[in-house]
């Protein structure tokens, strides 16, 4: 039986990035890989957007661990890795975040299982 869809937001919590920050970027991941998936698989985003749009924001500790899970599931999902412009709180493109899905929430779990939530 299938789970459903959903989508995972993965964030560093190195960046010491204050609570509208944290939100402006996980929007950014959320919309971002939301597009992707949709120019791959149309019928799979109406669904999740039909079924809530279940998200789940979870962390890493540093830029290393961002980029090693952001390179194993985009192999399998559909992944928009963030860098932000540096206007308030970060450096010009500093890596703050991606955003996986949506797709089956079985094999977002497959990359996500071991995260602490945000």
């Amino acid at each position: 039986m299938r789970m459903g869809s959903k989508q995972a937001i993965i964030i560093r919590s190195d960046l010491g990035m204050g609570k509208g920050k944290l939100a402006g970027q996980t929007a950014h991941a959320s919309v971002s890989a939301y597009n992707l998936a949709r120019s791959r698989d149309p019928d799979s985003a109406k669904e999740w957007e039909e079924e809530g749009q279940m998200k789940i924001v979870l962390k890493v500790n540093s830029e290393g661990e961002l980029l090693a899970l952001y390179e194993k599931m985009k192999r399998e999902i559909p992944c928009a890795l963030i860098r932000d412009a540096g206007k308030t709180q970060l450096e010009p493109g500093t890596l703050s975040c991606f955003g996986a899905g949506p797709a089956d929430e079985a094999l977002i779990n497959k990359y996500t299982k071991e995260l602490k939530l945000l």
